[in-house]
Parts: C-alpha cells; structure tokens; sequence
C-alpha cells in the first residue's frame, strides 16, 4: 500500500487513489457529531449560494458551516461541535459549508473513493483503509481554508499512517504541541462566540466515534453517509 500525504488544495487536486479529506479543527469532527445527534447524510459544498439553494430544494434540511471560522448569517448551526452536541438532527439532511474540509471533497477530482477525516474516529478510518486495502492512499491535509498547513491535520496524517504501518502514535504529544500551537485559537476567550473552548476537546476526543464517512451520490448529490466499523471487516 502507498501512502501519501498531500497539503491543501494543490494536494488534494493532485490525490488519488483512497483518498482521506482531513479537516480536524473543525469541519470534519463537527460532521461526525452531527451523524450522532441523528442526521440522516451530509452534503458537502464548496459554496455558500449552493448550500442555499439546495437548502429550498430539499425540504426540512439543517444549513451547519462556516466562513473566515465565524457562522455563515441564515445558516442554522456554525462549524463548532460544541453548538451540534445539543442539537436534534433526527432524520434531517445537512448542508454543510466549511473554508477548508468541504472544499477539499470538491476539489478532488481524481479520487477513486473519498471519506473524511478526524482525530474522533481515527481508528475506524485506519480500519476501513486495512479493510478496502486500496493500492494507494491519500492523506490530505486540508490547513487553514486550504491554503496553509496546519499542525493538526498533518498529525492526523502522521497519526493514521503510523497506525497503517504498525509504528507507535505519539497522541498525546500532538495534543501537548496544539494547545499552544495551532490549536490555541479554540481556547481563547476572546473566540468563543463562534469556538467554544470545548471545540478544543471535543475535535480531540479520540476515537469517540466507531464509523467512518464516506462520500456517496444518489439523483445527482453526493453526501456523506455513516459506515459503521461492524459493518466491513478488519483485513488482517
């Protein structure tokens, strides 16, 4: 298996193969607590006009996303999953919008499969690679609005590889490294409005979740749908 880490839109244009979309603070971990407060598939989009107008297409739907990290105004939820943990998503279909996560999903082109990345299901991602066994992996590091790397989405990288290849995670340290690095900015107050300090946490929460989103299209709409890890099996 060839695994390669890619950074920010340049990369993920460039990925194929399996290739994981990785947005930890927030997009990708916000998304995962959604599918546990109930949501039905998540679409992904690129645009904020998009999200809009399939919010009118798609009766009942929950608009949840984000720009410049700050809630988009008429959407219904921010990016934090703070915000999502006391919302009842039952059955609903979000539309999400994020500066860098979803904008990946758009931007790649060449993948053969596409599913999504964070610290909060780690596991479960390295467990659906091991499972699909693809001949190449991409792991691409979405940064900030796809445009500068960021600490924790390169050591989510590091951290599913390392898992891959049966070497030691050294978690802990990352966690260590973002509290007063790149992660700082989700546990200042001053930010709080739009990132709780329990965003910090919460996009941390090793793998809290046993499922893996995948990206899927039915009638022209590509979503993420939850695969739980009990449904594939572990390739030895």
């Amino acid at each position: 298996m060839n695994i390669r880490i890619l950074q920010l839109i340049e990369g993920v244009q460039q990925a194929d193969g399996l290739v994981v979309v990785i947005d930890v603070f927030r997009a990708f971990s916000t998304a995962c607590y959604a599918m546990e407060r109930g949501a039905s598939r998540i679409i992904p989009v690129g645009d904020i006009e998009e999200a809009f107008r399939l919010a009118e297409e798609i009766p009942g739907s929950v608009l949840m996303g984000e720009q410049n990290e700050r809630k988009i105004t008429g959407f219904d939820y921010g990016n934090s999953p703070t915000h999502i943990l006391g919302a009842d998503l039952s059955g609903k279909t979000v539309i999400h919008r994020s500066s860098s996560g979803t904008q990946g999903i758009v931007n790649a082109v060449h993948a053969d499969e596409i599913i999504t990345g964070g610290f909060v299901n780690a596991a479960a991602i390295a467990q659906y690679i091991r499972y699909r066994s693809p001949e190449t992996v991409s792991l691409v590091c979405m940064g900030y609005a796809g445009e500068r790397p960021s600490q924790e989405d390169t050591f989510l990288a590091e951290h599913i590889r390392d898992l891959l290849t049966g070497k030691p995670t050294r978690f802990d340290e990352m966690v260590e490294e973002l509290r007063t690095g790149d992660g700082a900015r989700l546990l200042d107050p001053e930010n709080s409005e739009w990132s709780p300090s329990s965003d910090f946490d919460l996009c941390l929460s090793l793998n809290r979740f046993d499922f893996i989103l995948r990206l899927e299209e039915e009638n022209g709409i590509r979503y993420l749908n939850r695969i739980d890890s009990g449904t594939f099996e572990l390739k030895k």
